[in-house]
């Protein structure tokens, strides 16, 4: 399961987050991918236009599951299960995609979210597992631009196509509908304190600040992480340049990130964050934080980088740095 949203600072510049809580350890690390490059995808070979950087790994051939492009488009995958579904064999005239290798495909052929929306009608997903899980992954995806639009794809049928995002914040299942309608269970939060009633005659004491967010759901389901995200991107304070406003996502993201060992599945293992990605999307800078190490480590699409014909995968420090002060 997973959490993500859009962000847009004082400044103008608009920022794509991610958590990747997961229980099979995916051992993902920060991948460049080359224009011009030629997948060798599980559904099919496609070819690059753009480079990008985002994580994944090179698993037969190379995967990824969020990243940013030389054109500042950011896209992320999540779990979608119980949703999703994908087509046996690609309709004639369509480009048949694994759900695994769409946002490689995405990030190495669009520009932006409006030149995406005029893809993905020619392209189907196609029900192909992905050797590392023995399964083909149900997935959905977000994805955002430098202009700050934000669009959701959802494979629930043959026919692909973007639905706009107007928070910019997307978890798992129910489909991205659903959540929006949930919204309104929870419209009337606040950031502002609230006075209380006289009850028959009784003033009550107040808890303090913070009592316009009674009800906010504190629970690790989807539902409940998607609310949270709104409710705190909403009433967060915008900052006005790139260190302050990753800064702030990670506060963003603390409230959905997953410890190890407080969200068990029937067989026993523990969904948790395996790692938080931030996509400066006007820098096109991708900042990954593994779980036993908060801090960020870069990669930037510099024009040397990009110069590159072969992928890169660059290696995380997985070390905890505990600053000294004396």
């Amino acid at each position: 399961m997973c959490t993500s949203l859009t962000y847009q600072n004082s400044r103008g510049d608009h920022f794509l987050a991610r958590t990747m809580d997961f229980a099979f350890e995916l051992d993902g690390r920060p991948l460049f991918m080359p224009r011009n490059w030629t997948v060798a995808g599980d559904a099919g070979e496609f070819t690059t236009k753009y480079g990008f950087v985002g994580a994944g790994r090179k698993l037969g051939h190379e995967m990824v599951v969020d990243g940013v492009n030389e054109k500042g488009l950011g896209v992320a995958a999540l779990y979608f299960p119980g949703n999703a579904h994908y087509e046996a064999h690609a309709t004639e005239g369509k480009l048949g995609l694994a759900p695994h290798d769409f946002t490689a495909w995405a990030l190495g052929n669009a520009g932006s979210v409006a030149e995406l929306a005029k893809l993905v009608p020619h392209v189907q997903l196609v029900d192909v597992p992905v050797a590392l899980l023995q399964l083909t992954p149900p997935l959905h995806f977000i994805i955002s631009d430098t202009t700050g639009k934000t669009a959701i794809l959802e494979a629930t049928g043959p026919e692909l196509h973007l639905i706009d995002n107007p928070v910019g914040v997307m978890t798992n299942a129910p489909e991205f509908g659903w959540h929006l309608q949930n919204l309104s269970t929870y419209g009337t939060l606040t950031a502002q304190e609230r006075p209380l009633n006289n009850y028959l005659g009784y003033t009550s004491k107040t808890q303090g600040p913070g009592t316009g967010a009674l009800g906010l759901p504190g629970d690790y389901t989807s539902p409940s992480r998607f609310v949270r995200t709104v409710f705190a991107k909403h009433f967060s304070q915008p900052m006005a340049d790139t260190p302050s406003t990753l800064n702030l996502l990670q506060h963003l993201l603390d409230n959905v990130t997953i410890p190890k060992g407080v969200k068990l599945k029937a067989d026993g293992t523990s969904d948790y964050t395996q790692y938080r990605g931030y996509m400066s999307l006007d820098d096109q800078a991708y900042y990954m934080e593994p779980y036993d190490n908060q801090e960020l480590q870069r990669v930037v699409l510099t024009p040397e980088l990009l110069a590159e014909t072969t992928p890169k995968e660059f290696p995380l420090d997985h070390q905890v740095h505990i600053a000294n002060m004396n």
